[in-house]
């Protein structure tokens, strides 16, 4: 393995660049403006406004009025706005000019709050997003019907989109091209994990029921891999007991530790123990790794201080702690509720956990310091392992993948069900939608349920069942009153009685089944009335299935005219470093008017 900085053992510098093209660079560019108008239009950042000169035309101007962006579109439910690419031009005093999205946001900045302090780092983000688009393009075009049979990972590393509301969506400041070209999970790059050993002055291990830290490492590692790090200790006069064994992004070593933690490089505090033997392929997260070598194995998410989508992608050690009693509490939850066990759902759980605390910079900082988020990392079940004769498994994010031809992913898999479009909706939300719905009625817990956090169970097509993930970081349980073990307090928050649905609302039915139901609808599969009508059928008749719980119902009414549109591109526009504060997730919401509810009508 060469050292990070210095590029690939051999490569020739021009050759990492490849992938940019000006015909791909066009493409994408259009492509992220023609997003960047639908979704900041749906935000209410712009206006689009009729253009008399075609018709489903509009129009949106620069700040100064003088630039015209010109485009065709359809309007659907939710206010969604569906923007054609091939439509869409540019002019500005009687000449088009060529589609260039660094621009756009130039000539938008007043109208999208961009800050003078924010704006520049905002345009990096783009531009490597824009980078990142025009990799997937040269990537063989792969159709949506063949990516159904294609395989998990195949169709977890086949994603082109990212995801569906962020504009900036790609950003992974902090890599090299070299290192894009290496980790991340588009170009499907099998990866060995850097491992460390770290102190157990420093370090703490945490782990869930019947879990027991050198049997686990033994079963992850291998025995003879955990033989030779033990004699690259006792090779320097450490004893292998004084230390835990901790995973890393090789990124995160050769770019973060090896200088930041010098210091505790030098003292011993960290030996590098070299790669694992494992190969590993990157996810949607990036930070997140499946085991390619053994997929019965845990997933390994690890510390990446690379600035992704609003947030530094650390992992807290402190955070560590409590993950895997966190994961325990639920998963029994699900196992005791038959409403919940009805639905076929399961988490993987995120067994065990390490972290790395650095006492000088911990002293130097506050809490929310990414200097406090460099070296922790988890393991988290495979679901490999769940899975019965038949079952096959593919990430939610694909549902809303449209391949080159515009042909979505989602109505692949209704094709291949043999199933009519509405049973094939019911099914996927009875397995998805019905355990959100139970969970927020009967328990005040929420979930952040995007298609990234939740792994679909497929048998020929048809969503048998759903798998949730990314447990400890992203629950939260809104009762104040709930009586939580001491070990899962960390979950509950205080959220206004107003904005408890949004759970549901806004990143249930605006960040997802929004896009999903448009596409739906573009390709001729199921119009939007039966996709909505559909959507309230299932929430009847889980409704009409818990009868004590009608006061709730009535309390958070599902079925309300209208509900607040909470944006989050705003967030990201007004601060790109740390959007949220996930301790107090509703002060950070951005709320510019209402939606009209698509159940309403039913």
């Amino acid at each position: 393995m060469s050292p990070a900085g210095t590029g690939p053992a051999g490569a020739h510098p021009a050759g990492a660049v490849d992938h940019l093209t000006p015909e791909r660079w066009e493409t994408a560019n259009r492509l992220l403006i023609r997003k960047a108008l639908a979704e900041f239009a749906h935000e209410r950042l712009i206006t689009p406004v009729p253009d008399p000169r075609r018709a489903d035309g509009y129009v949106v101007r620069s700040d100064d009025a003088l630039t015209e962006y010109r485009f065709t579109a359809v309007r659907r439910a939710l206010d969604h706005w569906q923007v054609a690419a091939a439509s869409l031009t540019r002019h500005r005093d009687g000449t088009e000019l060529p589609l260039a999205a660094l621009d756009f946001f130039v000539e938008l900045q007043k109208s999208l709050g961009l800050s003078n302090e924010v704006l520049p780092v905002y345009l990096e983000e783009i531009s490597s997003t824009l980078s990142g688009t025009c990799y997937k393009l040269a990537k063989p075009a792969v159709t949506s019907a063949e990516l159904v049979d294609a395989g998990f990972q195949a169709i977890e590393t086949g994603m082109t989109e990212g995801h569906p509301c962020f504009v900036a969506n790609n950003g992974r400041l902090g890599f090299g091209v070299h290192e894009y070209l290496a980790y991340a999970p588009e170009t499907a790059n099998p990866v060995r994990l850097v491992w460390l050993a770290a102190h157990r002055s420093r370090a703490a291990f945490t782990a869930g029921a019947g879990v027991e830290y050198e049997s686990f490492l033994r079963q992850e590692l291998g025995g003879d891999t955990v033989e030779r790090f033990h004699r690259v200790l006792t090779d320097q006069g450490l004893d292998p007991a004084d230390y835990l064994f901790v995973p890393v992004h090789p990124w995160q070593w050769w770019n973060k530790l090896a200088v930041t933690f010098a210091a505790e490089v030098a003292r011993r505090h960290l030996v590098c123990l070299g790669e694992g033997d494992d190969e590993y392929l990157a996810q949607q997260s990036i930070r997140t790794f499946f085991n390619r070598s053994n997929p019965h194995r845990h997933y390994v998410k690890t510390a990446l201080s690379v600035l992704n989508m609003g947030f530094m992608r650390g992992l807290s050690a402190a955070y560590m702690e409590a993950t895997p009693a966190i994961n325990d509490w639920l998963a029994r939850l699900i196992e005791n509720d038959p409403v919940l066990r009805s639905t076929g759902l399961t988490i993987i759980r995120e067994r065990a956990a390490v972290g790395y605390r650095h006492l000088e910079y911990e002293k130097a900082t506050d809490r929310s310091s990414p200097y406090r988020k460099m070296l922790a990392a988890l393991w988290r079940e495979s679901p490999v392992a769940s899975l019965r004769e038949g079952e096959s498994l593919a990430t939610m994010a694909s549902l809303l993948h449209v391949d080159h031809e515009g042909r979505s992913f989602a109505g692949a898999l209704i094709e291949r069900s043999g199933l009519p479009p509405v049973q094939w909706l019911r099914h996927y939300l009875r397995a998805y939608y019905t355990p959100l719905l139970h969970s927020f009625y009967a328990y005040d817990l929420v979930y952040m349920p995007h298609g990234e956090n939740v792994i679909l169970v497929l048998e020929d097509g048809v969503v048998r069942r759903a798998v949730y993930k990314d447990i400890a970081e992203e629950i939260a349980v809104m009762d104040p009153d709930a009586v939580l073990p001491p070990e899962v307090s960390r979950v509950r928050v205080e959220v206004p009685e107003d904005q408890k649905l949004l759970s549901i609302l806004t990143d249930v039915f605006d960040c997802f089944f929004r896009f999903l139901a448009a596409d739906l609808a573009a390709e001729g599969v199921l119009t939007e009335d039966d996709f909505w009508r559909t959507v309230a059928e299932v929430t009847r008749e889980y409704q009409a299935s818990v009868p004590e719980l009608g006061d709730k119902f009535a309390r958070y009414d599902l079925f309300a005219p209208e509900f607040a549109l909470s944006c989050l591109n705003r967030l990201q526009l007004r601060d790109n470093r740390q959007m949220v504060d996930l301790t107090d997730p509703s002060a950070a919401l951005q709320l510019v008017g209402t939606l009209k509810n698509p159940l309403a009508g039913f």
